[in-house]
């Protein structure tokens, strides 16, 4: 090959290159829509003097750890609502409030900042969320009454909800693949390492009101600063005023896959809010131990179980995983409330609680997974942060409401245990419509065919 030709070959190589740079960047007319994909660099300069980026696995790895780090300060306070109690003598309807306060803030930034990171990037949004919920924790650490512990409850609540749908969209324009995987284990990992460092700290060491969230409060200035070299995966788009107007909007091709989902979604969150709100009491109960370790065990047992079914099921096909997940929610929830039975306690009844937890657990993490893998591939990118931010808005209903409700019964209705049984039955009932849901779409499709 003599120079002419290769310079030609060059050149043409070249053109090549820049057609299909702009093949991808450029938008048609008129179309408002965010590009997704990494955002160009700015023309000039030498490769030396961009700022280096995080590669894909990197940034997955980060976005990961935002999520566990997110809903492990969630889980940190359940073991310390026995500490709150019996500091300042609040009965069992504040325990109650303050969780289903987390989660009705969540449900309000998630239908106000949910779509937001399709319109300004997925960046600014978690930034903005970490600062929050940073401030949440210096809250938490000075919290010296009920109050208090309301402020931070609901300014975590709102970081929290702001940043899954960035997140979880962030997840999926890095790797579809990968990133649908962990939008299904970080969750579950948060929630069971939350419970379980924050029982630890605050049976063995010093300061167990604060330090656990000085320590949260370190790792969420350590994640900050990776976000500014986080690669940027969505273009500015206009309408980001727009979007923080409360809409229900679904993607047409995903709203059978939704209404399938929605149920199912509901049923294992009202379960995680039920080992959130009652789990501590409960287990005090059966264990006759005033430990905070033993109150933050039915979370952690939930949700580690939930990660495992994740790892075992996660080449399974998804109807089959969401069949799974219904079937072990009844029947782990079935069994815990047959080994609370009268509330006398023992060693028997507790491991039935605890076995039965663990079913249940791997019923809730196979219903998330299910519910994640059957409707978020069908969202255009533009669309992922709403659609998942929907999700969660069904899940953390299903979460707080029932309970708050809870725990109104627990206080002015037939107290804990019965309680309980009223709860994991409508826990049960649930996980029926979810299932007789599955069943009517699946006859439907084979009436279509």
């Amino acid at each position: 090959m003599t120079f002419a030709s290769a310079a030609g070959t060059g050149r043409r190589a070249e053109a090549r290159t820049e057609a299909r740079t702009e093949t991808r960047t450029a938008a048609p007319a008129g179309d408002t829509r965010p590009r997704t994909g990494p955002v160009p660099q700015a023309p000039g300069g030498r490769r030396g003097d961009r700022p280096r980026r995080l590669g894909p696995t990197a940034s997955l790895a980060l976005l990961a750890s935002i999520i566990v780090s997110l809903l492990a300060a969630s889980s940190a306070p359940t073991p310390l609502y026995a500490v709150y109690q019996q500091e300042w003598g609040f009965s069992p309807i504040t325990t109650t409030v303050v969780f289903g306060v987390y989660a009705l803030a969540v449900l309000g930034a998630l239908l106000v900042f949910g779509r937001i990171s399709d319109h300004i990037g997925r960046r600014p949004v978690l930034f903005a969320a970490l600062a929050v919920q940073a401030a949440a924790m210096v809250v938490f650490a000075g919290a010296g009454g009920v109050p208090a512990l309301l402020a931070g409850r609901i300014a975590q609540g709102v970081a929290t909800g702001a940043a899954l749908g960035a997140i979880g969209a962030g997840l999926l324009d890095v790797d579809r693949r990968r990133g649908g995987f962990l939008n299904s284990l970080a969750p579950t990992a948060g929630t069971a390492s939350g419970a379980l460092v924050s029982g630890l700290v605050v049976q063995y060491l010093p300061a167990p009101t604060r330090l656990v969230y000085y320590a949260l409060l370190g790792v969420f200035a350590l994640q900050a600063v990776g976000v500014l070299a986080l690669r940027e995966t969505v273009g500015r788009a206009p309408g980001a005023l727009r979007s923080l107007v409360p809409e229900i909007g679904l993607p047409r091709a995903a709203r059978t896959p939704v209404a399938v989902a929605a149920p199912v979604l509901f049923a294992v969150w009202a379960l995680a809010g039920f080992y959130g709100s009652l789990g501590p009491a409960l287990t005090r109960t059966l264990v006759d131990s005033t430990s905070v370790v033993w109150g933050g065990l039915p979370l952690l047992v939930l949700a580690g179980s939930a990660g495992l079914s994740v790892l075992t099921l996660r080449r399974t096909p998804t109807r089959t995983v969401l069949l799974t997940g219904v079937g072990a929610l009844v029947a782990g929830v079935a069994l815990t409330l047959v080994s609370l039975g009268s509330g006398g306690g023992g060693p028997a009844a507790a491991t039935g609680f605890f076995a039965g937890s663990a079913i249940a657990g791997y019923g809730f993490g196979s219903g998330f997974q299910g519910a994640i893998r059957l409707v978020v591939p069908l969202a255009a990118p533009h669309e992922r942060a709403g659609l998942l931010s929907l999700l969660y808005v069904v899940s953390y209903l299903g979460m707080g409401v029932p309970a708050v409700l809870g725990g109104v019964l627990v206080v002015h209705g037939g107290g804990l245990l019965d309680t309980a049984r009223e709860y994991g039955g409508a826990v049960i009932a649930l996980a029926a419509l979810a299932l007789a849901g599955l069943f009517l779409t699946r006859e439907r499709a084979a009436n279509l065919q």
